[in-house]
């Protein structure tokens, strides 16, 4: 998806000029994210690492995400998305991080997240911020849309 490439090539840039090195922990988008960053030539400059986190045993394995908040939130949520993004900057060598926890489909719905869910989390220096959206469209879809805007919401925060 040329979107999803250029997002990720801008993302790049930023990085760079910053100096900064980024990592990855994604649920729903199962690795999506860090094979967009990957896909751009040089991209070891500013890219540390990725969390392929899917299960919630692996999200508290991998990412030091206690079992408790876990279940106290929901996986798909902005407190579990804040803590997987904060949680891939303490466990790598990256200051800036983005994470992804959602429900692509075609199942997996619950009351109050419908399929199409993904929540957020953005960790740049010290300030953490998180989204809830919810996307349209098929499995596929809904993760491509989830990978376009992780990128072009951490290119907006690293310009700012």
């Amino acid at each position: 998806m040329e979107n999803i490439t250029a997002l990720a090539a801008s993302v790049g840039q930023a990085l760079k000029r910053r100096k900064l090195l980024m990592a990855t922990a994604e649920s729903c988008t199962g690795g999506g994210i860090a094979q967009a960053i990957t896909d751009i030539p040089g991209s070891s400059e500013w890219f540390d690492c990725g969390f392929v986190t899917y299960s919630n045993a692996s999200k508290s394995e991998l990412l030091s995400i206690p079992a408790a908040t876990i279940a106290q939130h929901g996986a798909v949520s902005e407190e579990i998305a804040a803590a997987m993004a904060q949680a891939a900057v303490d466990n790598s060598s990256a200051s800036v991080a983005v994470s992804t926890t959602g429900i692509a489909g075609p199942g997996g719905a619950v009351p109050g997240k419908p399929v199409g869910t993904v929540c957020f989390g953005w960790q740049v220096g010290n300030k953490t911020r998180t989204e809830r959206r919810v996307f349209e469209g098929d499995r596929r879809a809904v993760r491509d849309q989830a990978v376009a805007h992780a990128l072009a919401c951490l290119l907006r925060q690293l310009e700012e």
